[in-house]
């Protein structure tokens, strides 16, 4: 098969779960699935998205519903799917819904662009793109491009980064432009007039001869406030017109305008307050000036106040003329609402005269009292414009701290501009608005605000805010960052006002449009400037816009949000492939380091991911590697442009140091993201190089240039030569798949970074000694800590390091953009390690089986210096990997690359793993997969031990598997598993070993194993966890196919669900080292054998149903009779498993004694008859042999050996002469005889030592039918022979011997189990397939004979006359009325001996609905059943008992021993905790009813029984059991003393999955 696979990502729909901010990374051509998530299986769920559909072109508001696809049936939902296939690139948005809700969940998908260059137009990775970014007008004319940006190339860049190439505003920012549509024209020489085609085609030219990517920035939040076409269009900026409520801050910004004049004018110096401000004082002066003469000649706080003397007499009118305030506005509330001026005029705010009318209302209407409503409200008027008053205060304070903070980093600070005197040019804070006119006074220029012709052309400028939301716009109503002076101003530029929509400023739309189509039709990429100041609207449209023009469009973004959960809402928004991330944020290299790691790649050694079976979803480890290429969609961080330095960066030569340039970006080249630098950082220009005072020209490219020529620049330039072998370095690593990353810290300065292979795992480890201080003027350590690398080093790829040479001192360049020809790189590539400068010494520290790690000493790893290492496991590891390689690609054609052929295979491994398994029963896939402690135990043994963490839950593979399948998504390889593995060889020989000593196809197995882990020993360490879990699963998914092949085609055919519940029956399905099953008739054909191994003698070996794990899984507690019929059909006969199934029931049948079988089975020696209820349940599992299995009904007639000849006979065991067998047809009979006879005898052995804890009577079982009703009773008040069987144990509470719930009587299950078999024996007589017709008892001294089909009729017509208890308060059929507290349910019983227990509301009716549905009438059972389902159903199981009820109790705590008699020894078992088993026969009577109901109740209930089964389903996907427990406490809450995983529990609810 091709390696060239479909990629399939799936994704799990969860219900509320809101994503938008979670980032969901995917590649073209991958197919997306959505799949539901347990929370939303059994809901109509509908799922849309706005990716088109085919044909149709993208439109964001546009979202089309998927259509569902459900592979595996109808049974339940955990396979259903919709898929959408991406072939196309950009952010995509889905949300989900359910029922009524239209959008209960969402979020978004990004799919990242394809980018090709050459001529070939091959693809160029993400991770191999090394970017360079060029300060376009330094480029000077289009025709000098090519020999400037041939620096590029040649020091080994593969993407150039334009800023934008329009006209420039008047500051000459690059990012202030005047012409959007323009191109500079300063890139035509005279006599010519380049256009945007010209550029396209230098940019094709690049991409094409020099295999380079272009792309440039797009500029939306701001233009050049000298831009032509604002000045026409100023509504496109934020203006006194458009935007009032930033009146009160342009009249600040004039005021303070005004003061910069007359600080430049020398008007403060009597105040202290010079032109030059120098210290302290003179910031105190500021402040003054400030608080004494600004503020309070603006008065800013009456923009926000009321006029009060016109407010209070319009409001004095109105109560005269007898007003009366609208009750639908106010509501009859009480409370002043002030009402802002849209204007924003001086006291032109309002008060709400309703408000007013309803809270200041006069006593009478009198001219007094009316006086006195006027002056109340006055008085409140006064307070809030005090408020006001006093907000304004509180921003004027801010401000007066913005400004000061200003001043003090323009002109004080060391690492600011230090400006000088404040002038009119260099104010003393940036202008906030632009002013187009004539300069005047200040009260001349405060009149032009309410002129709208001119007041339109002060517009807002642009900036940013330190700490703000980037999801609110500053300049809009509500923010105070301009009145508060926050904005940090750019004052050449004029914030953009675009509106929610194109029709808010249809000029501003258009003409950014035009700008986004000239760059998307030249250029593969945009870098979207300010990003986080940019409105996400407008961003989405624009991008929406450039990907009609270039659907593989590559965005990079800044963003400064301070915060990776914001930066997702922009890049999943906005669709950004890569996010500008800055080295120079780290203030020391360890921190430089971390951002390494943080920024990606997977750790050294990670697990191999395995791919999902179609049909599986998230946590349960049913994974293989399959060809399908199917993984789990998973949450990924922004990918990275990690630069070494950006444009907007301070200088690192200035903050650092010269000698740090190679080694900080040699760090920034191991990265697995995207790499790059900003022109400069390679020739070490020792400054920042401005965006906006930058007005010199780039050298050129010239190999021959001499070092002090300042306008040429070559390899021997400061560190091109280092980053060219870097950059070749660093494509090279991403090219060939080194994906895993770890950094070493390995002193403070010295950071060595490995990428690994994970295929030939091959690596290269750089070793970088950083400079963040000059070595000239800093100490640093002579002695350098030696490295222990693991491996062999092949080669060193390269050593360089920063020196000194006489080539002249730096002298800034009047023309070009000259670096420090004072230093350059010393390097060499591709040498021996023998022929390295920087290695003193190389030595091998360790070489043992399975480790070579070699020691390096360095010798000159200067500060400044970088040395990689190429290495390579050693040849005899290499090879070891090889071959395991080798045998795992037949688990996944994955594992090829780096496979090696095994020249020496064992034969085992000759022959494939598919091909072994094949020959394993399913009771040897129990010993593979499952066992827990306790049967590992009887084997002499255990479940694997980690000390100081804990032990597997299963000596098989699942206990592994359960416990990696959380370590393995989050290579967690600190794990304890993981440091085990690594320390040593135990758990491997522990997973062969147990295999290994047992006998045929299980101990090839175990051979198979032993043969991989031989391989696996011996190699590196470090490897260990990941190749032990890839051979794990390749055995483990092997075992699950295996398995599900030897079920029945439902199995095999069904859902991810059905599969996880059939596993129920391997984890449960099992022989110990001491047969459970007593022995079956030599006649029988088909019974398994086995030697003993301690007698060596032939014995039977037949599987046996644990009931419960841990707790009843091994001896004489593993096998109960009413657990394992209970279990039998949904574990044996529902998976196909029905040899198994057979050789039970006949097993169960030969120890039939007083008419009864055993509850606990003891292998039939210590068996105990006390239960009323198993032989029922043994006879419907008979019935469902004969109904389910083809030609079932042969069972009738196989061999049964009676272990008890006679009642009071002892057990005879195999080898007994003269064994009686009998057909299973005479045994049922002599079962059904003795109940219609009577059964009554007391316990063999009564007493404390089979029953410590029962009292005398409760030793005596009686079992009887009804004459009258054909009922079967029993039982007394001093035992409990139902499954509901907890006897007291507490002497403290006084429960002892006393049972919690004894149903002696008729209990209402046994009367539908005993229905259902003599309804089905009438019919096999009537067929001819069952010889007996009626019963000979003995009743008053005669013989008499009672038909089958006599005591069918008698409990059909009795059954709801004593069961039902009526809605009719005068029911002639209700003996107890007075007992009566629910009506239209079933008695749990009848005839009790305390007659309040058969009204008791339980769940055991349901099964008597499934097993008889004839009993009931379908409206009565309906109803029933609600009722239940309102009361006793519970998140995953049945509560046992009515909560009405005053016993009730939900919590089980069986180690509770105090005085409450109710609870005390755990007697509250069956009183209330929420078992799991009954809900399996609540559905399935559910499913049932409906049907009798219609087509559309139907419908409903499957509606409902998905919805209730999918927590089912989550607990199973969760449980490291991988089981269903026995019960829990109330609501579902975890129960510690209930078996975590349960036969019945998983049985009864694959049944319904059966039934649907």
């Amino acid at each position: 098969m091709s390696l060239q696979t479909k990629q399939v990502r799936v994704l799990v729909l969860n219900d509320m779960e809101q994503l938008g901010r979670t980032l969901f990374r995917l590649d073209q051509g991958f197919e997306l699935q959505f799949r539901l998530g347990p929370t939303l299986q059994g809901k109509h769920v509908h799922v849309h998205t706005n990716y088109p559909a085919p044909g149709k072109h993208f439109d964001r508001h546009t979202f089309q519903a998927l259509a569902w696809h459900n592979p595996m049936g109808r049974e339940d939902d955990s396979d259903k799917f919709c898929t959408l296939d991406l072939q196309i690139a950009g952010s995509y948005q889905y949300y989900f819904g359910h029922g009524h809700e239209e959008k209960s969940g969402g979020g978004y998908i990004v799919v990242d662009p394809v980018l090709r260059a050459g001529a070939d137009n091959h693809h160029v990775h993400l991770d191999c793109i090394t970017i360079q970014t060029y300060l376009s007008k330094c480029l000077g004319h289009l025709d000098d491009w090519p020999a400037r940006l041939r620096v590029a190339k040649e020091s080994g860049y593969n993407m150039i980064h334009f800023t934008p190439l329009q006209t420039l505003g008047i500051s000459r920012s690059c990012y202030s432009l005047a012409d959007q549509l323009s191109l500079n024209p300063e890139f035509s020489p005279p006599g010519k007039n380049y256009t945007w085609t010209e550029v396209g085609e230098l940019v094709q030219k690049l991409k094409k001869e020099w295999n380079m990517i272009c792309i440039t920035d797009v500029v939306y939040n701001h233009t050049a406030a000298n831009s032509p076409w604002i000045k026409e269009h100023p509504e496109c900026g934020y203006n006194l017109v458009n935007s009032p409520h930033l009146r009160s801050a342009w009249v600040l910004d004039r005021a303070i305008w005004h003061m910069t004049c007359n600080m430049a004018d020398a008007k403060y110096a009597a105040m202290g307050l010079p032109a030059q401000v120098q210290n302290e004082g003179h910031l105190n002066a500021i402040r003054s000036v400030l608080w004494e003469q600004v503020f309070p000649k603006v008065k800013l706080w009456e923009f926000f106040q009321v006029k009060i003397e016109s407010t209070v007499e319009e409001f004095r009118t109105l109560l005269t003329e007898g007003a009366k305030p609208n009750q639908k506005k106010t509501e009859g509330k009480q409370g002043l609402k002030i009402i802002q001026d849209p204007k924003f005029r001086r006291f032109g705010n309002k008060v709400d005269m309703d408000s007013a009318l309803e809270t200041f209302v006069p006593h009478s209407r009198s001219p007094q009292a009316i006086l006195e409503a006027c002056n109340w409200l006055w008085g409140r008027l006064e307070e809030i414009n005090k408020e006001q008053y006093q907000q304004m205060l509180q921003h004027q304070e801010q401000a007066a701290n913005c400004i000061v903070g200003n001043v003090v980093y323009e002109r004080l600070a060391d690492h600011g501009p230090k400006l000088g005197p404040v002038t009119r040019k260099d104010p003393i804070v940036t202008r906030y608005f632009t002013f187009p006119f004539e300069e005047k006074s200040l009260e001349e220029d405060l009149l032009m605000m309410d002129q709208p012709d001119k007041a339109r052309h002060f517009l807002a400028h642009n900036g940013w805010v330190m700490g703000d939301d980037p999801l609110r716009n500053f300049a809009e109503p509500g923010s105070n960052v301009y009145i508060r002076r926050e904005l940090i101003c750019w004052g050449d530029s004029v914030k953009l006002r675009y509106g929610n929509k194109p029709e808010d400023c249809p000029y501003l739309w258009a003409h950014m449009q035009k700008y986004t189509e000239i760059t998307a039709k030249h250029f593969a990429g945009v870098r979207l400037d300010n990003c986080h100041s940019t409105p996400l609207h407008v961003a989405e449209y624009m991008l929406d816009v450039a990907r009609v023009l270039r659907p593989s469009l590559y965005v990079v973004a800044e963003l400064f949000t301070g915060s990776e959960d914001l930066d997702n809402v922009f890049v999943t928004k906005l669709g950004i492939t890569s996010l500008v991330r800055e080295a120079m944020s780290a203030g020391d290299s360890h921190e430089e380091g971390r951002l390494v790691y943080r920024y990606g790649g997977e750790p050294v050694g990670a697990f191999v991911q395995p791919s999902l079976r179609p049909q599986v979803l998230y946590s349960w480890p049913i994974l293989e590697f399959c060809y399908s290429g199917t993984l789990f969609l998973v949450p990924s961080i922004a990918h990275a442009m990690f630069l070494d330095v950006t444009h907007d960066n301070e200088c690192p030569i200035q903050l650092r140091s010269a000698y740090d340039s190679l080694p900080s970006s040699a760090i920034v080249s191991m990265a697995c993201c995207c790499s790059g630098s900003t022109r400069g950082y390679d020739e070490m220009v020792p400054h920042q190089i401005s965006v906006v005072k930058e007005e010199r020209f780039y050298p050129k490219w010239n190999p021959e240039a001499k070092a002090s020529t300042p306008g040429e620049v070559n390899l021997k330039t400061g560190i091109i030569a280092g980053k060219l072998a870097l950059n070749k370095m660093h494509q090279e690593l991403a090219s060939k798949g080194f994906n895993q990353v770890y950094v070493d810290q390995v002193d403070e300065d010295i950071v060595a970074v490995t990428r690994h292979c994970p295929s030939t795992h091959q690596s290269v480890v750089a070793v970088c000694r950083t400079a963040f201080h000059n070595p000239k003027h800093h100490q640093y350590r002579k002695e350098v800590p030696p490295m222990f690398i693991p491996g062999k080093i092949e080669e060193v790829i390269l050593e360089a390091r920063i020196i000194d040479r006489q080539a002249g001192t730096y002298k800034k360049c009047e023309k070009y953009i000259n670096g420090m020809p004072e230093y350059t790189v010393e390097i060499k590539e591709h040498i021996q390690l023998k022929d390295s400068g920087v290695v003193k010494h190389a030595g091998v520290t360790s070489k043992g089986s399975s480790e070579f790690v070699q020691e390096i000493i360095f010798e000159r790893l200067t500060p400044g210096s970088v040395i990689a290492f190429r290495v390579s496991l050693d040849p005899k590891a290499q090879g070891l990997v090889g071959v395991i390689r080798h045998h795992l690609i037949q688990f996944s054609p994955k594992y090829k690359p780096g496979s090696l052929p095994d020249q020496h295979t064992p034969p085992i491994l000759e022959t494939p793993l598919a091909q072994i398994m094949s020959k394993l029963t399913l009771g040897d896939m129990n010993m593979l997969l499952f066992r827990c402690d306790s049967e590992e135990q009887e084997d002499g043994g255990g479940c694997y031990n980690i000390p100081s963490w804990t032990s597997f839950k299963y000596g098989g593979l699942q206990g592994l598997l359960s416990v990696m399948a959380d370590i393995r998504p989050k290579n967690d390889l600190g794990h304890p598993v993981c440091d085990n593995l690594r320390q040593g060889d135990w758990m491997i020989d522990y997973v062969s070993n147990r295999l290994v000593c047992h006998s045929g196809a299980l101990g090839e197995v175990g051979k198979w194993l032993k043969a991989m882990f031989h391989y696996l020993k011996h190699i590196p360490r470090y490897l260990i966890p990941c190749y032990f879990d890839a051979i794990l699963v390749g055995v483990y998914t092997t075992a699950l196919d295996t398995t599900f092949n030897k079920m029945s085609s439902f199995v095999q055919n069904g859902s991810t669900f059905v599969k996880l519940l059939a596993l129920g029956s391997v984890q449960m399905g099992g022989v110990g080292s001491f047969p459970a099953l007593p022995p079956l008739s030599l006649e029988l054909p088909d019974v398994p054998y086995r030697l003993n191994k301690d007698t060596g003698k032939k014995e039977q070996c037949c599987i046996s149903l644990a009931a419960g794990l841990p707790h009843f899984s091994s001896g004489i507690f593993r096998c109960w009779g009413r657990d394992t019929f209970i279990a039998l059909r949904g574990l044996m006969l529902v998976t196909g498993r029905h040899l198994e199934a057979r050789n039970i029931i006949l097993a169960f049948a030969g120890t039939l004694r007083h008419g009864l079988i055993p509850n606990l089975l003891g292998e039939g020696i210590c068996a105990r008859f006390n239960c009323r209820d198993a032989v029922w349940w043994w006879l419907q599992c008979i019935q469902d042999y004969c109904t389910l299995v083809p030609e079932g009904i042969a069972i009738l007639r196989c061999p049964v050996v009676r272990m008890y000849p006679h009642d009071d006979s002892e057990p005879q065991v195999s080898g007994t002469p003269s064994l009686l067998t009998q057909p299973l047809c005479d045994v049922i009979h002599e079962a059904m005889q003795r109940h219609m006879q009577g059964i009554d005898f007391r316990e063999r052995n009564a007493g404390p030592k089979i029953d410590m804890h029962m009292k005398d009577e409760g030793f005596n079982v009686v079992a009887k039918v009804h004459r009258d009703t054909g009922f079967v009773y029993g039982g007394n008040r001093f035992n409990c022979g139902t499954w509901m069987d907890k006897m007291g144990e507490s002497d403290k509470a006084r429960n002892k011997g006393m049972p919690a719930t004894p149903r002696d009587g008729s209990a209402v299950e046994i009367v539908g189990l005993s229905k259902s078999a003599v309804r089905w024996l009438v019919e096999l007589h009537k067929k001819g397939l069952f010889p007996h017709s009626s019963m000979k008892i003995h009743r008053d001294g005669k013989e008499v004979k009672v038909s089958y089909e006599e005591w069918n009729h008698k409990i059909l017509a009795n059954f709801e006359r004593n069961f039902y208890v009526s809605h009719d308060e005068k029911d002639p059929n209700e003996k107890h009325p007075d007992l009566v507290h629910k009506r239209g349910i079933y008695k749990d019983s009848h005839g009790a001996s305390s007659p309040w227990c058969d009204y008791q509301l339980r769940p055991n009716f349901c099964i008597a609905m499934v097993v008889a549905p004839e009993l009931f009438t379908v409206e009565r059972a309906w109803k029933a059943l609600g009722i239940a389902e309102k009361k006793l159903l519970g998140p995953l199981g049945m509560k046992t008992l009515d909560p009405d009820d005053m016993v009730y109790c939900g919590v089980y705590d069986n180690a509770l021993d105090n005085d409450n008699y109710n609870v005390a020894r755990g007697f509250n078992y069956h009183q209330g905790p929420e078992w799991l088993w009954p809900i399996g026969y609540f559905l399935r009577a559910k499913l049932y009813f409906a049907k009798k109901l219609g087509k559309e109740t139907y419908e409903q209930t499957v509606y409902l029984v998905k919805s209730i089964l999918s927590q089912h389903y989550v607990h199973l996907e969760r449980s490291s059991w991988k089981g269903l427990p026995e019960l829990t406490n109330e609501n579902g809450q975890y129960c510690p003393f209930s078996c975590e995983s349960q036969a019945w529990s998983i049985s009864t609810v694959l049944e319904v999955l059966h039934d649907i």
